[in-house]
């Protein structure tokens, strides 16, 4: 059993449905819940995202806005480009601003979930090779 699998069932929000809308732009599994509606009538997204261990999605940039993440559990990595990798754990908050190219994703051996605020729009770039996170 993976560390953390109790991520999957029993998180601080939902695990949601396979994240199979945005599958394209990730290595592994993720699941999604939104957690705001467009009758909130807010311009920012805020969702539940759930990695399986290994699963991470590619490099990106957020335009017009910025992301914050909170981590609500399990153990993941953030890094920005040309930076070291942030171990990630409960409690942890991370603010991207906008234009900075990132990544993140679960640890090898752990699941690992994030609520994420987006405002703005995402451009999605290369994958992070095997090579680059097996070096984590």
């Amino acid at each position: 059993m993976a560390k953390n699998e109790e991520l999957k069932t029993n998180g601080v929000f939902p695990v949601g449905d396979k994240n199979d809308a945005y599958a394209q732009y990730f290595i592994g599994q993720s699941y999604l819940k939104g957690l705001v509606s467009p009758e909130d009538n807010i311009d920012f997204g805020i969702g539940n995202v759930t990695f399986e261990p290994g699963c991470r999605n590619d490099w990106h940039i957020h335009h017009d806005g910025y992301q914050i993440l909170l981590v609500t559990g399990g153990e993941g990595w953030y890094q920005e480009w040309g930076k070291p990798a942030q171990l990630l754990k409960q409690g942890d908050v991370v603010v991207i601003k906008e234009g900075v190219k990132h990544w993140h994703g679960a640890t090898k051996d752990s699941w690992f979930s994030h609520v994420a605020i987006t405002k703005g729009t995402s451009e999605w770039l290369e994958k992070v090779t095997d090579e680059e996170y097996n070096q984590l």
